[in-house]
């Protein structure tokens, strides 16, 4: 989907978004030329600091071209994930910004659908729901099984909602950069 040179345009657009917010710079580069930047993606913006989850904000729907999402989505990672506390200046060097872009959705009618390391999990029901991207489950070795009772604790529900007639399982694959 995206070459190697947008790759790395994305994430050099997501490490400016957070360093100008921090004050590092004064400006971010301008939108891209290539098309696909205007595109509208459902996307993730994942931070780690020496393998430590330090932020991770997306959405699945896109909503947003590619490159006001990267913008949105890296900043809301470093200042407005409610598990940690916000990026500073001193850790910014060090913060490593993983991109993942969403396929559509696809409704599971059956667990063998399910590929551990091609997909990601999005669960939703009426009491909650909750999403796992594709490298969740390669990082942790899990079973398709545990995939799924592992995203139902993600939205806060029991892995016994997994046989309620309501629940609606999705997957989708990311293309992680």
């Amino acid at each position: 989907m995206l070459s190697n040179e947008d790759k790395s345009l994305c994430l050099q657009i997501a490490r400016e978004a957070i360093a100008e917010r921090l004050g590092i710079i004064n400006t971010i580069i301008p939108c891209p030329e290539a098309q696909i930047f205007r595109e509208k993606f459902g996307m993730f913006v994942t931070l780690t600091n020496k393998g430590k989850l330090r932020g991770c904000i997306g959405y699945v729907i896109p909503h947003k071209m590619l490159y006001q999402s990267i913008i949105d989505l890296a900043r809301s990672a470093a200042f407005s994930d409610n598990r940690f506390k916000k990026i500073t200046k001193e850790e910014f060097e060090e913060i490593h910004i993983e991109i993942s872009i969403l396929s559509p959705l696809y409704e599971i009618k059956e667990y063998s659908e399910i590929v551990v390391g091609r997909d990601g999990l999005l669960v939703q029901h009426p009491h909650g729901s909750g999403l796992l991207l594709p490298q969740v489950a390669t990082k942790y070795n899990w079973s398709v099984q545990e995939f799924l009772k592992e995203t139902c604790h993600k939205a806060g529900l029991h892995e016994s909602y997994l046989s309620d007639k309501v629940m609606k399982i999705y997957r989708f694959e990311a293309e992680i950069f």
